[in-house]
């Protein structure tokens, strides 16, 4: 059975297939290592389990999660840059104030930003918008395939 972080992979990759030609694959590489870092970036000894730097700097109080938010902030607004749309983006600001938010818990926060991966989310998310518009223009679909 293969494990959740190579599932996800593998989504990704499909996902990164699908985006147009025209998407900027250097933002969405950085964007790929910003989410990795953040959220899956180190593994815990003896498990499948993966832990990011969000949760490690989340054990300093207070500045902590406030650095990990801003750098969570950076995948919001590559993904602007690239042309997510709007709903997507408040959805992306939204997994990021949850993750600031209860992440700045003593304790609980700390055990929370280790399972909550609101970076490989927001990619996730910023990856389908990207390739759920690529087929399409103003005009209509990019090919059309006659039978």
């Amino acid at each position: 059975m293969a494990s959740d972080a190579t599932e996800r992979r593998s989504e990704l990759e499909t996902l990164i297939d699908d985006l147009p030609a025209a998407v900027d694959d250097a933002a969405v590489t950085r964007m790929r290592v910003v989410a990795h870092a953040l959220d899956e970036g180190v593994p815990v000894p003896g498990t499948d389990f993966r832990i990011g730097l969000d949760p490690i700097v989340g054990i300093l109080p207070g500045a902590g999660d406030t650095v990990a938010g801003a750098v969570s902030l950076y995948l919001v607004a590559e993904a602007a840059r690239l042309g997510v749309s709007l709903s997507t983006l408040v959805r992306m600001i939204a997994n990021v104030g949850v993750d600031t938010v209860i992440g700045s818990v003593p304790v609980l926060g700390v055990a929370f930003d280790a399972v909550w991966k609101a970076n490989k989310w927001n990619l996730k998310l910023a990856l389908q918008d990207l390739a759920a518009e690529g087929g399409e223009t103003d005009t209509g679909p990019d090919v059309v395939t006659i039978d």
